[in-house]
């Protein structure tokens, strides 16, 4: 697999109408997480998973919107993070277990 990193950032990019139909299946999935809710199981969590993600991927708006309420809500933002097993709360992690021995 080619190291992404190294790409420059033109070649990472997806088509707008790619990012349009994206847009549309996340808002669609976040519209139909209250349907699936009702039905036996967790359904709704992952097609509300699903959806959010999608949105959030393919709209600034979103993502300013998240953003704002992450930092307005401190916990949901730790607890955001152990969820989807962020980098940054390792380093912190591991920065506060360490960082107490020096």
């Amino acid at each position: 697999m080619p190291d992404l990193s190294a790409m420059p950032a033109a070649t990472t990019r997806r088509s707008p109408v790619r990012r349009a139909v994206e847009l549309a299946i996340g808002w669609a999935a976040l519209v139909a997480t209250p349907l699936v809710g009702v039905l036996p199981g967790p359904g709704g969590i992952f097609v509300f998973g699903f959806g959010a993600t999608l949105v959030l991927r393919n709209s600034a708006w979103a993502r300013r919107f998240y953003v704002r309420r992450l930092r307005r809500w401190p916990r949901i933002k730790r607890s955001a993070d152990w969820a989807l097993r962020r980098e940054a709360r390792r380093r912190k992690r591991h920065a506060a277990l360490w960082g107490a021995a020096d």
